[in-house]
Formats: C-alpha cells, structure tokens, sequence
C-alpha cells in the first residue's frame, strides 16, 4: 500500500513546544509580505500581472526553511518546526474558507445566475489536467506515471485514490506523488503567475475565470483567486472571491467520485491510444522518477488530526489576528470594534463548521461544512444576515490568504529532499497538468456565459 503517510507523529510531538516558533515566523513572514505589498509587473502593452503579498509570503517562507541550516539556531526552523507549520496549514486554511463562504452566502442569488457555467465547468477541472498534460508528459519519455500525474492536480483525495488502487510502488503512485511534490511547492506561485497573466490578456470573463480558479485546493485557489482578483474593481472583485469559492465548493465536494469514476478510467483510456503514437521510440522515465528514493519518499501531510484542540483553536485565533495586520497595511483598515466583531463572527463560523465535522465523524470534509456555515450567516433571507455581511465585509479574503500562504511557505523546505529525487521532466508535467485544469475550466464556464447570439 502507500508509502506517503499522512502524519509524522514523533515529529509533530517533538515540535508540539514549536508553535510559538511557528507563529512567529509566519508573523515575520507575513509582515514583511505585507509591506512588500502587491507589485505590478508589465508584460508589454496593457498586459499585466500582479504579485500579491500572498505570493511574496509563501516564498519568504520557502526561503527562510531552505536557508534555516545555515541561520543562527534562533532563527532555524528545523524539519519537525517545518512539520508542524504544514499540520498548522489545514486549520488556517478554515478561516479563508469561512471568508469566502460568507462571501458566498449574500452573492448566492448573483451566483445561480451563472446556471451551466458552474456546473458545466467543473468538466473541465477535471478534465483539462489529462488533456494538457498527459501528452507532455508522453512527449518528454515518461510512462504509466502521466496517468497519476495527469489524472488530477494530485491532491490528497488523488494519493488515497491511486493508493487504493495501484498502490504507490507503481508507476501511477509515483506520478501522483511526483504531482503531489510539485503543486506543494510550486503550485501556489505557479497558478498564480499563470492566472494573472491569462486574466491580463483580457479576454476571458472575470467570473469565468474566478471559476476557473476553484481547482479543489485551498492555497491553490487562493492564489489564482488573488491574482484574478487583483485586476478587477473592488466590486469586481468580491464577485470574482465568491464564484471562486463556490467553485472550489463544488469540486471539493464531487471530486472524490469525478476522478474516480471519470477522470481517472478516462486518463487511463487516453493513455492506451496516445502513448504508442507520441511515446513509441522515446526514452523511458528517468531514473531519478523511477528510484526507490521518489518511490518511498514520506510527506507530512497538513491535516487537522496532527494538531491537539487547544492547538487548532490557538492557531486560528493567531491566524485571524495576523490577518488583521496585513488588512491594516494592505487596505488601511484600523481593527476598531466593528471588524473585531467581524473577526469573531469568522473563527465562530470555524468552530461551528468543524464542531459540525466532528459529529458527523468526517462524513464530507471540513471545508465543506465551514463553508455551508459560513454560507447561512450571510444568505439575504437569514435575519441580521446584512449586519453580518458589513462586519466581516471589513477583513479582505486575500489578507486572510496571506497566512495561509505563509504556514505553507515554512513548510515546504523538508519536501526539498524527495522532490529533488523525481526529475525535472515530471516538474513541466505537474505544471502542465495545474494550468489545464484552470484553463479548462474557464474556457467551458466563458462559453456557458457568453453564448452566440
């Protein structure tokens, strides 16, 4: 069975004492993201793209993990730090969550009106990662692991899927989790610059874009999100946070079954007819993918069951409290008593989503009910659902992204090893595999949007 195990636990409760280590670096990291601030860089003529403290934070962080070795030992962050920051990630990940769907909850209206768009784009998530990807990967030698690389963006559903069904000695294992290695640690930079650029072309509806950008990942989704985001009007642009989200709500939820029943016999299908045309006389994968050291490499996984309850709920409080920092640099909004209230209202709808998950003993993933929650508070027809909407208005989504980023960020350097070890070529797939599933997917929702007269 699978060689990627999801915890760590020796590392994790050596470092449990670390946590204040790792609030630290993410409040340095984020500070200084935040005063970086968001930075256009011209492309030529109106093209643009803009990068957004978000994106500055995740490499500050990837930078001060891969430099700790030859800091001072105060500043190191060590692997078991590094660990802990990737199990801190998941519960920071709630808070934006619960942002958007808040988001989502008084746009719902605006959002239905998308109708086919949003559903009919989801085709192309799951889709377009094979399409644009698996004849790269044919191209460049690689074998059965573009079936595990392209099949999906190879999140943690996609490694339990090939798993179960392959196992991760196979090649399929291996390329999950060479795509698995590659969006932990170039996903977020990547689909952002990517996205930005796209959205700079100025050819695609916003909205078709910002659905787009629901690719099932929080950090991913945030990113592509921000840098979509970044070029609209602020109205503009809290339309764009909420169709994001609820795309991403949507691929969340049916993704499990989709790739599973869909994607995945689909991508093995299309391999059985590409692959003796574009792969007959090329060299294999190379060694470096097939070694044992990619084969069994370990990941920590971030996920909420590798933190104590005391230890979630001190991370989201940290997480919201440094968001207000960067909302206050970023957009000049002083933490008076109105977007405190709003700050509660948010980590509220945490507690309840996640107290809702645990009773429901994981039935759907946490994100989803945080979301649902999230979702009720602001819906028009709830009572005092406009009050709510105005509090939590206050606290921008990308300055709750910003964190996120970072604990990401801190945790990337103890992945260096293994990813090292899976080869350059499954790297241009990986990344080929993230920008179809956004392309794919904005291409359907645009058509959807703007049928021919």
């Amino acid at each position: 069975m699978s060689n990627v195990t999801s915890a760590t636990p020796a590392g994790i409760d050596a470092g449990r004492m670390g946590l204040p280590r790792v609030f630290a670096g993410v409040a340095v990291t984020v500070l200084l993201a935040e005063l970086i601030g968001a930075v256009t860089v011209p492309l030529g003529g109106t093209y643009k793209v803009v990068l957004l403290p978000l994106l500055w934070a995740l490499l500050i962080g990837a930078a001060w993990g891969l430099a700790s070795p030859r800091l001072p030992a105060l500043m190191r962050f060590e692997a078991r730090t590094q660990a802990l920051a990737a199990a801190a990630l998941q519960p920071a990940l709630l808070l934006f969550v619960a942002k958007l769907g808040l988001l989502v909850g008084g746009s719902l209206p605006k959002i239905l009106t998308a109708g086919w768009a949003l559903v009919f784009q989801e085709f192309g998530h799951f889709f377009g990662t094979m399409v644009f990807g698996l004849p790269v990967a044919l191209l460049l030698g690689i074998k059965r692991e573009a079936i595990g690389a392209t099949f999906s963006v190879g999140r943690e559903p996609s490694l339990a899927i090939i798993g179960e069904k392959y196992g991760m000695n196979s090649a399929e294992g291996r390329g999950v989790l060479a795509e698995y290695m590659t969006g932990t640690i170039f996903g977020a930079v990547f689909i952002a610059i990517f996205a930005g650029v796209i959205t700079g072309l100025g050819i695609f509806d916003p909205l078709a874009l910002a659905m787009g950008a629901g690719v099932g990942s929080g950090s991913l989704m945030a990113a592509a999100s921000g840098a979509i985001a970044a070029q609209q009007t602020a109205d503009v642009a809290k339309d764009v946070a909420a169709f994001a989200a609820a795309s991403n709500l949507i691929t969340t939820t049916i993704g499990t079954y989709f790739t599973l029943f869909l994607s995945l016999p689909f991508t093995v299908w299309a391999y059985g007819v590409l692959e003796p045309i574009l792969g007959r006389g090329r060299a294999t994968i190379s060694e470096e993918l097939a070694s044992p050291a990619a084969a069994g490499a370990e990941l920590v996984h971030p996920q909420t069951a590798d933190v104590s309850a005391i230890e979630r709920l001190s991370i989201w409080i940290f997480s919201a409290l440094i968001a207000l920092v960067g909302n206050y640099i970023a957009y000049k909004t002083v933490p008076d008593t109105s977007v405190l209230a709003g700050t509660a209202i948010i980590v509220a709808a945490v507690m309840v989503g996640h107290l809702i998950y645990l009773l429901t003993k994981g039935w759907v993933p946490a994100v989803v009910w945080v979301s649902l929650v999230a979702m009720a508070l602001t819906y028009p027809a709830t009572p005092f659902a406009a009050d709510i909407a105005a509090a939590t208005g206050k606290i921008n989504f990308l300055a709750l992204a910003t964190p996120l980023l970072a604990f990401a960020g801190l945790s990337i350097a103890k992945d260096m090893p293994a990813f090292r070890s899976l080869g350059w070529r499954i790297v241009v797939v990986s990344l080929m595999a993230n920008a179809g599933t956004f392309l794919g997917a904005t291409i359907i929702a645009q058509f959807f949007m703007h049928k021919p007269v």
